[in-house]
């Protein structure tokens, strides 16, 4: 049996953090990474980016180099899934039969890709982008002579993807199950620009539709929409969410359902027992006080960085302000705060001229800002949603007026 004072289960950007945090706390026993991929940690935003654009090798997504790894003393256990969790004797089973032993355990093992539950979701050509052997296998198939790509979800992953693969020469269609795209995430004015970008540049992005199948034997050839148009496809991309990788967490008796619940210093209700990242469902006050779980590398960072001081007997909770970032063609989407539960948009700049701000209000409160190619809105607007701001809407839209003067 293979032991170590901390394991952390999880090679993300999460997993990744909890243990230089460990080290930068001044934790000095024995840390263990297992991780499902034979990868050592490395960036996923540049995934379905630069990676996929190939715009930038692998070798340049590594969080750190492997040498630092060794200089910090955090051991590797790659290419190994955790399947069971015995709280009671505190060990851990792997999907090969490995037995771990832990002392504080971090949970950072994020989630899996939604899979479409329609027939055909399992052919060949059908793609998630989670990980790098998901781009890596598209990416041969696009060398390989695809060129009709199909993207399900008009989420950021989805948009990313159908932005790199138009601007590679494909033939993009989006669809969208909702009536139009990032309806979960943003507004009406933002959904709109994006609907009206993609489309400028060639997508064929289709909002309201249903898939009834995938069609193909053995390989897709077609996506089939409710209503029994087919549409032709050589690569089908699924983008539809993820679900959070906490089965053994819950098996094992930890409070949760979408998600494993943790209170403010990302403890689950097992002993010793940490969560954090995609996976770690907390309360948030950007979300007046509901319980959500957070998919962005802020949160990952913030909440292992929370986790580790919390090992070292640091109890901080965790306040972090939520922030997240997609690039699309020569759009920098930056958003700060949750827009969740708005009551009312103030549009600041012009969209046609591809820089502008969308400020969502609560009760009169500044909860949220999405900044298309607008730096310095989304810099000193952080900090009116930190400071729970209640300016003038008026001077809100006014971009003569700089935002840190309404704090």
């Amino acid at each position: 049996m293979r032991q170590a004072d901390v394991i952390i289960v999880g090679g993300g950007h999460g997993g990744a953090q909890a243990a230089l945090a460990l080290r930068q706390n001044g934790f000095d026993g024995s840390v263990l990474i297992v991780g499902r991929e034979p990868e050592l940690p490395y960036e996923r935003p540049p995934l379905s980016k630069e990676y996929l654009a190939r715009e930038k090798p692998f070798e340049r997504l590594h969080i750190r180099p492997a040498n630092v790894w060794k200089d910090k003393g955090v051991d590797m256990l790659l290419g190994k899934s955790v399947v069971t969790l015995d709280p009671a004797a505190k060990t851990l089973r792997c999907d090969d039969g490995t037995t771990l032993a832990y002392g504080h355990l971090i949970w950072a093992a994020g989630g899996d890709p939604r899979r479409l539950s329609c027939q055909g979701g399992d052919l060949s050509g059908v793609h998630s982008v989670r990980t790098r052997a998901d781009v890596d296998t598209l990416m041969a198939e696009i060398d390989a002579g695809a060129r009709r790509v199909v993207v399900i979800g008009g989420g950021y992953i989805g948009l990313e993807a159908a932005a790199v693969l138009t601007k590679l020469g494909l033939h993009v269609t989006l669809l969208e199950a909702l009536p139009r795209v990032l309806a979960r995430v943003a507004g009406e004015a933002l959904s709109a620009f994006y609907e009206t970008d993609h489309r400028a540049h060639g997508v064929d992005l289709r909002t309201g539709v249903a898939v009834e199948c995938i069609e193909g034997q053995g390989r897709v050839t077609g996506v089939r929409l409710t209503g029994g148009d087919v549409l032709p496809a050589d690569i089908v991309i699924v983008g539809i969410g993820i679900a959070p990788a906490v089965g053994p967490l819950i098996d094992a008796g930890a409070a949760g359902g979408n998600g494993v619940t943790v209170d403010e210093f990302c403890r689950t209700s097992l002993p010793d027992v940490y969560a954090i990242g995609d996976c770690a469902a907390h309360a948030s006050e950007f979300a007046d006080g509901a319980t959500i779980r957070l998919e962005s590398v802020q949160n990952a960072n913030d909440m292992a960085n929370t986790a580790a001081k919390a090992i070292c007997g640091n109890l901080q909770p965790y306040r972090a302000t939520p922030w997240f970032w997609s690039n699309q063609y020569d759009l920098r989407l930056q958003t700060v705060g949750l827009s969740i539960g708005h009551d009312a948009t103030v549009m600041r700049g012009d969209p046609a001229q591809r820089s502008f701000s969308v400020i969502y209000l609560r009760g009169g409160t500044v909860i949220a800002l999405d900044c298309v190619n607008a730096v310095k809105d989304y810099a000193q607007g952080r900090k009116l949603v930190e400071a729970h701001s209640t300016p003038e809407p008026a001077r809100l839209a006014d971009t003569a007026v700089p935002l840190k003067e309404l704090i």
